[in-house]
Order: structure tokens, then C-alpha cells, then sequence
């Protein structure tokens, strides 16, 4: 969907943006470009903030921020993938999402045009998400002094999980599941930026996995523990979780998907597709006498029809895989930096 500026903001109009004026125009992009896809009761009375009725019990806060390049990649943009996380990571603390509130950061130059996109984008994710954007705001920064656009983004949600889904709360013997294949996002953001042909195409896995996860804790499973698959990929946090929870877990290499297109690329680049992100996927800690169960709800979910149990939870420490040759290997995390500019 694209929004049509009846009114085109000139080059010049940015340059005074940049500079901390004028008014007028940021008002104008506000309001060609932001509120006709964003508009909402909290949104458009226009006060500098917004004042929401809460459920009763406990919320569920987080902030993220996404510098994604380039800021278009097959299977979604930056606004889409704003929206998703922030609901993700609300999902991951077992909440319902309520609503965002975003922050641009935009270069003095970036067309209009792209950014009515973005909006656009986000606009739709956010009905796909049921949450609202609850406010928002707009810097434009001079030319060079920023790689096109910016997004900061903070989220609510209500918590409906009756118990704390933390690292601690993970036990010897339950069952690791993990949501569908890995590694997609950051290959398809890598192909976009490095101009590599793939044909198809590699579309990124981002989207919104809250639906999942809210109806396992409607239907009563037991969730220890919940965590998105994001940058530095499945390996990074497993081990994340097995550090923060004093435990040990063992996964099992044929049990973790990987699309043949998406190896191809991780092999050309000498990577490893345990340690590539992903930004629609996520791991589930349960106990094993609900894994079947488990499995059986998730895989309702188009998001996560792919799940799999992948492995379990042991007395020790760090993470191990067994290979699809019987041999068991240490996966550690990264020595070096983690990819760039995924998400």
C-alpha cells in the first residue's frame, strides 16, 4: 500500500528539519504521511502522550531499536520489522500486545515516497498484530549524519501467563522446541545488501509469533521459558539460555530445519546457519510430558507450522548438538562480531 503526499516536502523543507525547524512542515509530514495509515483515538488527539485504560495485573515492557540496510529486503522492510519485534518481544514475556510507540530518526534527502512505504508498512503489520501505535515522533538529521532511516520502538503488553517465563525457570528434562527454520532473515538481508542473485528469491521469516504463544498459555501447557530467534542466531540463544539458567542443553542436528537456498548462502559466505538470525522464529521450553501438546498448538499457526522438537534440557552447563553423523559438537558463542545491520 502506498499513501500519496498531495502536498510534496521539498528537499529544502528537510534541510529545515534537520536544522530543528520548521513547524509548519513537520506538521505537514505528520500529517500527510503518518496519520492517515496510523490514526487511532490515542493518536489523534495529538497531546504528548497517550493515556490508555490497562487490564488489571501486570505489563509487560520493552524497547528495541532497528537499523536494517537496506531498509527494503525481500519478505518486509524496517517497519514491518519494527512492529514485529517490539510484539515478539512482548510475546516472549508472556504478554498480549498492546500497543507501540515508535521514534524515526530520518537523513535530510530520503524520499518522501520511501518513507510514506515504511508507514505504510508499519500500518499494516500493526492490524496483523491487532496493537495500536500509540505515539510517535520524527528527527531529521543532516545528510550523512545517518544511513536513511532509523527506527526506535517501544512496546506494552498485558501478561497473561500465570507463571514467570524466565531462564530460571528452566528444568532438567524439558523439551526444546523450536518454531521453524532458521536463518532466513539474515540471508535474505544479506542477498539485498551484498546484491547477490538468488532466484527465488530469499523472503526474511519476519513476522509476529504472539498468536502462538498466547493460545499455548490459553490452553494450560506449562512455558518455562520463551526467546526469539534474533541476531546472532538459534546458537547464540541457546546459549544465552543455558548461561542465564545454570543449565545445559543438547539439541539435535537433524532436527533443525534449514532450507537448502538458505545453506547455499551461508556456505557461499562462510557462515553457519545456527548463528544467522531470524526475526519470526522462536524457542519454547516446556516440560517433556507437554511437548506433544505443545507441538500440536503451535503447529495451528501458519508463523510456526514448521515447529519441531530439537532437543532437551540436561543437568550441566552450555550447549552441545549432536550431528547427523552421531558426533556431538560444542556450540559456543560467537568469538568475533555477530553480522551487522540485521535488524
Amino acid at each position: 500500500m502506498n499513501v500519496s503526499c498531495p502536498v510534496p516536502i521539498s528537499s529544502a523543507e528537510f534541510v529545515q528539519l534537520a536544522h530543528g525547524g520548521s513547524g509548519r512542515v513537520a506538521q505537514r509530514l505528520l500529517d500527510m504521511v503518518f496519520r492517515p495509515v496510523l490514526g487511532n483515538p490515542q493518536l489523534d488527539l495529538k497531546h504528548d502522550a497517550a493515556t490508555l485504560d490497562i487490564p488489571s495485573g501486570r505489563l509487560a515492557f520493552t524497547t528495541d531499536a532497528f537499523v536494517v540496510h537496506p531498509w527494503r529486503f525481500p519478505g518486509g522492510d524496517i517497519g514491518s520489522l519494527a512492529i514485529h519485534g517490539t510484539v515478539n518481544d512482548l510475546a516472549m514475556g508472556g504478554a498480549r500486545p498492546i500497543g507501540v510507540s515508535l521514534a524515526f530518526v530520518i537523513e535530510e534527502g530520503f524520499p518522501v515516497a520511501s518513507l510514506a512505504d515504511i508507514v505504510a508498512s508499519i500500518g499494516q503489520a500493526a492490524d496483523r498484530a491487532s496493537v495500536r501505535v500509540l505515539a510517535a515522533d520524527t528527527k531529521v538529521v543532516e545528510r550523512g549524519k545517518a544511513d536513511g532511516i532509523y527506527i526506535s520502538a517501544a512496546g506494552i503488553g498485558e501478561v497473561v501467563s500465570a507463571v514467570p517465563i524466565l531462564p530460571a525457570s528452566v528444568r532438567a528434562g524439558d523439551a526444546v522446541l523450536l518454531s521453524g527454520d532458521v536463518g532466513r532473515h539474515g540471508a535474505a538481508v544479506m542477498t539485498a545488501r551484498d546484491g547477490l542473485e538468488v532466484d527465488p528469491p530469499i523472503d526474511s521469516d519476519s513476522a509476529a509469533i504472539h498468536e502462538p504463544v498466547l493460545a499455548m498459555l490459553a490452553e494450560g501447557v506449562e512455558v518455562h521459558c520463551l526467546r526469539d530467534v534474533t541476531r546472532g542466531g538459534l546458537a547464540t540463544v541457546l546459549n544465552e539460555i543455558a548461561g542465564d539458567g545454570g543449565i545445559g542443553i543438547h539439541i539435535e542436528e537433524p532436527a533443525v530445519a534449514v532450507r537448502d537456498d538458505v545453506a547455499a548462502v551461508c556456505e557461499l559466505l562462510g557462515l553457519d546457519p545456527l548463528y544467522v538470525a531470524c526475526e519470526g522464529r522462536f524457542v519454547a521450553f516446556v516440560p517433556e510430558p507437554q511437548a506433544e501438546i505443545a507441538l500440536g498448538i503451535m503447529r495451528r499457526f501458519e508463523v510456526s507450522s514448521g515447529t519441531a522438537a530439537i532437543g532437551s534440557v540436561r543437568e550441566g552447563s552450555g550447549v552441545t548438538m549432536r550431528s547427523r553423523i552421531g558426533v556431538d559438537r560444542v556450540l559456543d558463542l560467537l568469538s568475533g562480531d555477530q553480522l551487522p545491520r540485521i535488524c
